[in-house]
């Protein structure tokens, strides 16, 4: 769910201004579910950007504080979100964590790095929601540590249906400082895709399983 409009219009503006949107629908790109997309987001490409990763960064702590008060600890999702996830806890002066979708094949084999007790309060910290099944993977890590996870916010999410019955199965709460349809609205606005493309990338969103880019 996106909390505020502003929030999500200037967030688009700002992906689309660092180029962590890439567009590509004739030669789509290829995520690792093996869906085809005309579509790539890169939001790690804002902690190279000091003023964007300083307002991704406030506007995720002003959600926080509006929706959860100061929880305990804040996680961030590896890998993506380990920095923004580290700058949100830095600015609140809380203790960072964060989780793998899996556990360390290796040395401690730990799946949550970092410092935590039972029962403490954690906001998650996530750079992107497709599916939301890696992010949720962590959750259930969280929780079998017996932490309480009071919800996620994510810097940007596709708003696939999927994604939203599989956070509502699982409990969670979801928040966004913004998605799919505010990129492409404001993508439109200036000029960033044409028409064509903006028709494209809606037909796109509606079966992304199945979307094939020579009947386009």
């Amino acid at each position: 769910m996106v909390l505020n409009k502003y929030t999500a219009k200037k967030t688009a503006e700002l992906l689309l201004q660092i180029n962590a949107i890439k567009l590509n629908s004739k030669n789509p790109f290829t995520w690792a579910s093996g869906w085809k997309s005309p579509i790539y987001c890169d939001n790690r490409i804002i902690l190279s950007h000091p003023h964007i990763r300083i307002f991704v960064r406030e506007q995720i702590v002003k959600q926080i504080e509006e929706l959860y008060g100061k929880p305990d600890v804040i996680a961030g999702v590896a890998t993506g979100a380990i920095g923004i996830g580290m700058l949100v806890a830095d600015l609140m002066n809380l203790p960072f964590i964060y989780v793998r979708p899996n556990s360390k094949k290796h040395g401690r084999k730990n799946q949550i790095e970092g410092q935590y007790s039972k029962s403490q309060k954690v906001v998650v910290i996530e750079d992107l929601i497709s599916t939301g099944n890696s992010s949720l993977m962590a959750v259930d890590a969280l929780r079998e540590e017996e932490l309480i996870v009071k919800g996620m916010i994510s810097i940007f999410t596709y708003g696939f249906d999927i994604s939203y019955s599989n956070f509502k199965n699982k409990n969670v709460e979801l928040y966004t400082l913004s998605s799919y349809d505010f990129l492409l609205e404001q993508a439109l606005d200036i000029k960033y895709i044409t028409d064509n493309e903006f028709k494209t990338l809606k037909e796109w969103k509606k079966n992304p399983s199945k979307w094939n880019p020579n009947k386009n």
